[in-house]
């Protein structure tokens, strides 16, 4: 289920329907959220006709297909198109995807497009991510070392840089935190997979020194333990990876360090 942070008070309206391209016989719907901070009213949800046969085949495709030949006041974030960058994460058809590399022949019916769930809306298609990059932050993303820099680079047997793979792979999109419950319900406080998917990266590094510190940092009731293991981030993960089986190890980690 879509859950919007709107402005106070407010109710998603109906908003202005689009003519349908002129003598186009392969045509679909969309349904995309608008919503203009600037202008004073309610959001909304305005109705666009796109003839496929001149679309590219992702969804992405039809929003720039839209902002360029309908209604230039669409918008969106976009980068690469290749879903490396993670710019145009957003909900489509009430889940959260990359649009970029989400085909249209996944999509059956009226395509649905809302901006990702309980971000604050900067405009339209676009959340706002401040929190959440703060978040990733605070996990220090880097790598932490006392001894002295080797001479040329820091080495690693193959069997420990495997160790990372369905880690580093992560591009920042923010679909598993923006489906997250807990995520949405302690926002402030539970860090969300992404930034805990990016925590056990450095800690299960075998050329990072810090382990002891990043879990002393992690030991926290809402940091780490708000996650329920509820699923949403791994199935929702545009990349195939799975944040849930990341914060699971972290938890084992913090046992075993006990014993």
């Amino acid at each position: 289920m879509v859950q919007l942070r709107l402005p106070k008070n407010s109710r998603i309206r109906t908003g202005k329907t689009w003519p349908k391209p002129t003598g186009a016989t392969n045509v679909r719907k969309f349904l995309i959220y608008r919503y203009n901070p600037d202008d004073g009213q309610n959001p909304r949800v305005d109705t666009y006709f796109v003839d496929m046969d001149t679309c590219g085949p992702m969804v992405l495709d039809a929003l720039i297909k839209i902002k360029t030949e309908i209604d230039p006041t669409l918008t969106f974030r976009r980068s690469c198109r290749e879903g490396i960058c993670g710019s145009c994460s957003m909900n489509i058809d009430g889940q959260n995807h990359l649009a970029c590399i989400y085909g249209m022949d996944e999509i059956k019916g009226d395509v649905k497009i809302y901006p990702l769930p309980h971000m604050p809306v900067v405009k339209d298609l676009v959340p706002d991510l401040t929190h959440f990059y703060a978040q990733h932050a605070s996990i220090k993303p880097w790598l932490q070392t006392e001894t002295n820099a080797p001479a040329k680079e820091w080495r690693q047997s193959i069997a420990d840089r495997k160790k990372l793979d369905g880690l580093y792979e992560c591009v920042m999109c923010a679909c598993c935190s923006a489906s997250c419950p807990s995520y949405w319900w302690n926002p402030d406080r539970y860090l969300g997979p992404a930034a805990l998917l990016h925590a056990n990266r450095w800690i299960v590094d075998s050329r990072d020194e810090a382990t002891g510190e990043r879990l002393d940092d992690l030991e926290d009731p809402f940091k780490l333990y708000r996650c329920h293991t509820i699923m949403n981030c791994t199935q929702t993960c545009p990349k195939g990876l799975n944040p849930a089986r990341a914060i699971a190890e972290i938890k084992k980690m913090m046992v075993e360090r006990t014993i």
